[in-house]
Parts: structure tokens; C-alpha cells; sequence
């Protein structure tokens, strides 16, 4: 404290060595503020008997070790530190002392977590997360179901410029019965269309486990932030999160798989965009095939299609390249109902999956999992404090009593201070 404390054979505080200063006002020595104590003045004896709680409130103060709190001597700022340990200590989750009070924090850490997924996930809500995009779910699945339109239409079943006509040709002379020349087989169309839904079939099921793990990734990452001051919960949660998302995914691609497979044994449209996209693609048949026979060009730029090569159609006959045509313009209508149909099919089934995942799935998953016959205790384990967790409260809570004392000491000092101030200063001549 800026002084000198010795003691005399009598027990006695030996004045004539010892200044008092003023650390926040900048006393010294030879300031006209200092107090000078010299020795054998009259008021000597006295004034050593009104400096000594001070000093002894000192002793005490250095006792308590405030420095191991952050706090250096002699400039201390107490309040700062008591305040921030009491909000650190506020902060924490509550002790849970019955299995009511645990059961009441599950609720809530299911309910809190059910309406930030209903925000993000259904209704496209990102105000919780404006910064991470990565959880703006909505329109992170709008991209991804693009994507998904993009390959279907881009991939090369979907090109109906690659090798024209020789697929159809190929197929109707393996299908030729003996029948009228003018019907091309239905089993020839059957299967151009199993090939062609074979080609994209692993497009879907890559979607859908694309979306499933994103979807986990988010669900998790809202479980774990709601469950961190909760260990076990925290533990039951992720686990049921993965477990129910696995389930999800396994019936999304059970469906899709369904959804691909219909598509291959049945050719059924009701969208009268097909007959009607038919029409307009077969105004060209008898002009190409005339062109083709004639041989005079390589390549011809077919209405709908594009530019393509028919340098080897010219061996085939007129009925045959009649028919192949009809087939294949019937494939181009159909196919984009196709790739449409699965496009929405696979949007619907995302919403609803999502939407019960969240407002059905989820809670009896995490409960089943606290609750259930294999997972037991769960709640119970919930009483007990993890041990990282109750080390720091109880840690907090021996820094903030040991603050309190020191806080005490230091207005008994600033009190005695004062009082010492209005003490007559005698100086020796």
C-alpha cells in the first residue's frame, strides 16, 4: 500500500518509516498532501492507534488473494469482476433437483427446438441464423431439387439428338410381328422407356440422400445447441436424431425406388401438353424422311429436336423409318411428362417428409430414447450435474464469496482512510 510497516521491541509501529499514499490521487513523499509521521510527536501514539484496522484490513485484503480473481493490487475493481462472475453463475442452467424439473427441461429443450426447425425447415424462416447460410434450409433445397432438374434434363438418356433413330430402329426390327405395317409394337415403346428410366434411375436416389444428410446436419446442429448445458440429454438427442433420420432416408429411397419403377412399367399421361407436343413434332416426319432417302444431306435440322446426323438411316425403308420416327417423337413428348413428374413427386414427398419429421417424428424419437426399455434413465441422469459443469460452479461460486469479503475490506479501508484524513498532521522542526 505504498508503505512500510515495522514494528518495535514494544510491539509498537515504528511511525518514522512509514508513508501513507494515495494511489488514485497520486501521493508521494514530498507532496503537500502527504502525511508525515515523526517520531516521538504527541500524537504519535494516538495516530498509530487509528491507522492500525486500516492496516489490519490490508493484511486481511492480501489474505483473501484477490490477484488469483484477475484483480492486481492496489488498483482494485471488485464490482467489474463480481459482476461479470454473478452473470457467468446466472447464465448457467439451474441444478435440476427432481425428476419433474428434468421432465419440465426436456419439454422445453423439445419444444425450443421443434419451433427453430419449423422456422427454418417449413417455413423458411432464417432470422436465428442470419449469418449462416448454410441454414437457411429453404432455399439450400430449392438449389438442391434444381440441381437434381438439371442433371435429369442434361443427362445423355435425356438427349434426343444422340444417335437418332438407330435405339427405335434397332428395337422395332427385334419387335416386328406379323401384323399391319402401319402400328409400331407397344412392347417397342415399353422398352425405349425402361431404358431410358434405367439411365436416370440413380439420379433421384442421389438426391434424396443428398437432402437427408443436409437435413441431418441441420437437425443436429439445432438439437446440440439447444442441449449443451444438458450432457445426457444432449447424448439421447443426437443419437435419436441420426436414428431418425436414417429411418426417414431409408423410406424416401424405398419410395423413390417405387416412384422409378412405375415409371418403367406403365406409360400413363393425362397432361394433354403430351398429344399436343406429339402433333406438333410429327408435322416434320414425311419431309425428313423424304430428305433422308433422297441422300443428298448429312445433316437435317429436325423441328424440337435440333440438328442431327442421318447419314446411316439411308438402308432403311420408308415404312420402317416411319415408324421409327413416330416412335421416337411419341418418347420425346412423353419423356419430358417423365422427368416433370418425377421432378414434382420428389418436391411433394420433400415437404411432407420434412414437416413430419418436425412436427411428429422428432419428439417421440428423442422421448423414446430418454424413455425406452433399452435407453432408460435418461431423465434420471439428468439429476446428475456433469462434472466439468459442476467444477465451475462451484468454482464461480468460491470466486464470488471471495470477491464479497474483499469488497467489504476495501469500504472499511476507504472509511478509515477518510477518517485518518481529518487526523492533524504534526511535523518536526
Amino acid at each position: 500500500m505504498g508503505g512500510e510497516r515495522t514494528e518495535t521491541d514494544s510491539g509498537s509501529t515504528s511511525s518514522s518509516s512509514f508513508i501513507l499514499q494515495d494511489d488514485q490521487e497520486g501521493f508521494s513523499p514530498t507532496s503537500s498532501n502527504a502525511l508525515v509521521l515523526v517520531q516521538n510527536a504527541p500524537i504519535v501514539s494516538s495516530y498509530n492507534e487509528r491507522i492500525r484496522p486500516m492496516l489490519d484490513a490490508i493484511d486481511k485484503l492480501r489474505s483473501l488473494m484477490v490477484m488469483e480473481e484477475g484483480i492486481q493490487l492496489p488498483t482494485i475493481k471488485i464490482n467489474d469482476k463480481l459482476n461479470s462472475y454473478l452473470s457467468e453463475l446466472n447464465k448457467m442452467p439451474k441444478k435440476l433437483s427432481s425428476v419433474t424439473e428434468a421432465m419440465t427441461a426436456v419439454m422445453q429443450i423439445i419444444g425450443t427446438s421443434k419451433e427453430s426447425l419449423k422456422k427454418i425447415l417449413v417455413r423458411g424462416e432464417f432470422d436465428e441464423f442470419l449469418d449462416d447460410k448454410h441454414m437457411h434450409c429453404k432455399a439450400r433445397l430449392v438449389e438442391m431439387l434444381n440441381k437434381c432438374s438439371d442433371q435429369l434434363r442434361e443427362c445423355n438418356v435425356s438427349d434426343p439428338k444422340s444417335n437418332f433413330l438407330q435405339e427405335e430402329i434397332a428395337i422395332l426390327e427385334e419387335a416386328k410381328g406379323i401384323n399391319l405395317p402401319n402400328f409400331a409394337p407397344r412392347n417397342a415403346f415399353l422398352i425405349v422407356l425402361q431404358g431410358k428410366v434405367k439411365g436416370i434411375s440413380s439420379i433421384p436416389i442421389g438426391f434424396v440422400e443428398q437432402v437427408w444428410s443436409y437435413i441431418e446436419d441441420v437437425v443436429l446442429s439445432v438439437l446440440m445447441r439447444n442441449t449443451e448445458n444438458y450432457y445426457h440429454v444432449q447424448f439421447s438427442a443426437r443419437s435419436a436424431g441420426h436414428n431418425l433420420i436414417e429411418k426417414m432416408k431409408e423410406r424416401s429411397i424405398n419410395w423413390m425406388t417405387e416412384i422409378v419403377e412405375m415409371e418403367k412399367l406403365t406409360d400413363y399421361a393425362c397432361n394433354p401438353e403430351y398429344l399436343s407436343e406429339w402433333n406438333r413434332l410429327m408435322t416434320e416426319q414425311e419431309t425428313f424422311i423424304q430428305k433422308v432417302l433422297r441422300g443428298t444431306e448429312i445433316n437435317i435440322n429436325v423441328e424440337g429436336i435440333g440438328m442431327v446426323e442421318v447419314g446411316g438411316l439411308r438402308k432403311y425403308s420408308h415404312v420402317l423409318l416411319s415408324q421409327a420416327f413416330d416412335l421416337k417423337m411419341r418418347m420425346t413428348a412423353y419423356w419430358n411428362v417423365v422427368l416433370r413428374r418425377l421432378i414434382d413427386i420428389m418436391g411433394l414427398h420433400l415437404q411432407l417428409s420434412v414437416s413430419n419429421l418436425v412436427n411428429k417424428d422428432m419428439e417421440m424419437e428423442i422421448m423414446n430414447e430418454l424413455l425406452g426399455p433399452n435407453h432408460g434413465g435418461g431423465i434420471e441422469r439428468m439429476l446428475e450435474e456433469p462434472p466439468s459443469m459442476a467444477v465451475k460452479r462451484q468454482k464461480l461460486i468460491k470466486s464470488i464469496k471471495k470477491l464479497k469479503d474483499s469488497k467489504e475490506v476495501v469500504c472499511k479501508i476507504m472509511d478509515d482512510r477518510f477518517t485518518i484524513r481529518q487526523l492533524p498532521c504534526v511535523i518536526d522542526n
